[in-house]
């Protein structure tokens, strides 16, 4: 599954440097969205920002401190958009159709961080997907690859016990 972040991620900041974040790297439109999929239900939960935080610094190779700026221009970001356009519309210029849906994907894995997904996030990734030109099957699928991961997840720790 990492291996997959990995690849997105790397693949989106592949002309960007890691020391600084321009107003429109699509860093921060990635950081947005995923803060405003995990604030959709009305509460962000401590096991979303964790997994957030956990995919940001792997996978762009950021320290602490430059993860903590990524986070807080992220937020800054989000707190002044008024909807998704804003985020969607540049990355859909900086991403491929394959980004695209693995961006989707990402989305979901963080919706299913707190084990647990509402109708909010559902329809926070739905608006999203469409902005981004994936299609409701693809969206779908994404959300069941998801969840098929956390119960693996959770079959595998329930064995170690």
């Amino acid at each position: 599954m990492f291996e997959r972040f990995q690849e997105f991620f790397q693949n989106l900041t592949s002309d960007n440097t890691k020391k600084g974040f321009a107003p429109d790297d699509p860093r921060i439109a990635v950081a947005a969205l995923c803060m405003q999929v995990m604030e959709a239900d009305g509460q962000v939960k401590d096991s979303e920002t964790k997994r957030l935080r956990k995919l940001l610094k792997e996978q762009y190779g950021l320290d602490r401190k430059q993860l903590d700026a990524l986070m807080a221009a992220g937020q800054e970001a989000e707190s002044d958009a008024v909807d998704y356009y804003r985020f969607t519309s540049d990355l859909k210029r900086h991403l491929n159709t394959e980004q695209r849906l693995e961006l989707i994907g990402i989305l979901w894995d963080i919706v299913y961080a707190d084990g647990e997904r509402s109708e909010m996030e559902d329809d926070a990734i739905w608006r999203i997907a469409e902005l981004l030109g994936v299609s409701a099957r693809e969206r779908i699928q994404k959300r069941q690859e998801a969840a098929r991961r956390v119960t693996d997840t959770e079959v595998v720790q329930d064995d170690a016990d």
